[in-house]
């Protein structure tokens, strides 16, 4: 083994520390000026400037001014996806996506809305990234369309799995809206997870008739 070598790993790991820690601080900086200015009156400039780092610096972490308020935009696109491709050798796409939703509402997660109220507004009251949000939910259709087609052996361009995404990325988004309009309400967190337990089996139910069976494994 080569001694020189050695110091490069933990090096590494400091490094890509360090370059977290920079996005960290560069993301919160940005939500805030986003809450308080609104997300249309802020400027990169203006967020290097409270991050105090260089405006470069800013746009090679987030290319997009839209990549700084949605920040967790790829988990969000992926999560449908990664769900119904991560399912058990008995679950449907129904079942596992309506788990998945379920236990997301128990935990409140961010990621399914659950944002709170001054980062809800801030979305609400952009045109920018209200749009952005609409091309979100789309693009986490398309991915749920390729897992679909890929774990039941469909070609991608296939109705069968196109209409099926289009069905469960439909109740999703309808829930996703739920809890943004219940946000912007004014209710807490968890009077909202209480209201979603209860409204997301029934939004669930309605595609028990056509997709009760869809995507179930054959046992060998």
């Amino acid at each position: 083994m080569d001694l020189n070598d050695t110091p490069a790993a933990p090096a590494l790991g400091l490094r890509e520390a360090k370059k977290r820690e920079t996005r960290q601080l560069i993301s919160d900086h940005a939500t805030r000026l986003f809450i308080e200015r609104g997300f249309e009156h802020t400027t990169i400039a203006e967020i290097a400037d409270a991050a105090r780092v260089a405006k470069k610096t800013v746009t090679n972490y987030f290319p997009r001014k839209e990549d700084l308020a949605l920040d967790h935009q790829d988990e969000f696109v992926a999560a449908l996806a990664v769900t119904v491709t991560a399912r058990g050798a008995d679950e449907t796409p129904l079942t596992a996506l309506r788990h998945a939703f379920l236990a997301a509402v128990a935990a409140q997660d961010p990621v399914a809305g659950f944002a709170g109220e001054a980062f809800t507004r801030m979305i609400a009251d952009s045109p920018t990234l209200t749009s952005c949000l609409r091309g979100l939910h789309d693009r986490r259709e398309e991915a749920l369309t390729a897992a679909l087609a890929d774990t039941t052996g469909t070609p991608p361009d296939d109705i069968t799995p196109r209409t099926a995404a289009a069905l469960l990325g439909g109740v999703h988004r309808v829930l996703f809206t739920r809890i943004q309009e219940l946000t912007l309400a004014g209710h807490p967190n968890p009077r909202i997870a209480e209201v979603l337990a209860r409204e997301a089996p029934r939004a669930f139910d309605l595609l028990t008739p056509a997709l009760a069976e869809y995507g179930r494994r054959a046992r060998a």
